[in-house]
C-alpha cells in the first residue's frame, strides 16, 4: 500500500498538525537542485533525469518517488512511498539531512514520524 508524505515549512516544536497556529503561513523551504544533491548523497542511484519527478529507490520491498514540480524555489514537495520500514527509514534520513519535517495523513499526529520497531520511546 502506498502513501504520500508532504514536505513543507512547519512551525518548530509542533507535535501534531493540531498544534499549527491558524495564522501560520508556510514559507519557502529551499531550492530543488540542492534537494536533489542531498538526496543523491544519501541514495546515489536516485534518478533525477526529470528534475521535477525523481525515483529515489526501486527495491523488491519498497519504492520511493519524489515530486518537486516545475519551480526551482520550493514551498513544498511530496514523497510517494510504497513499502514498509526500509522506505520510511530512507525518507526519515532524507528529511533529517534536509532539516525538514513533513505532513503524513496516515499518521495519528498528521506528521511524518519514523520509529523503527523495537526502538519506540
Amino acid at each position: 500500500m502506498g502513501r504520500d508524505i508532504f514536505v513543507q515549512d512547519l512551525p518548530a516544536g509542533i507535535r501534531s498538525v493540531e498544534d499549527i497556529p491558524d495564522d501560520f503561513v508556510p514559507g519557502v523551504i529551499g531550492r530543488r537542485d540542492q534537494f536533489i544533491a542531498t538526496i543523491k548523497d544519501i541514495a546515489p542511484h536516485a534518478d533525477f533525469s526529470d528534475p521535477s519527478w525523481g525515483v529515489i529507490a526501486q527495491r523488491d520491498n519498497y519504492h520511493i518517488e519524489v515530486s518537486f514540480g516545475a519551480n526551482e524555489e520550493l514551498e513544498t514537495f511530496a514523497f510517494h512511498v510504497a513499502g514498509g520500514m526500509d522506505a520510511q527509514e530512507l525518507v526519515s534520513n532524507i528529511l533529517a539531512a534536509l532539516n525538514l519535517r513533513a505532513l503524513d495523513p496516515a499518521s495519528n499526529s498528521g506528521l511524518f514520524e519514523f520509529v523503527r520497531a523495537g526502538n519506540a520511546p
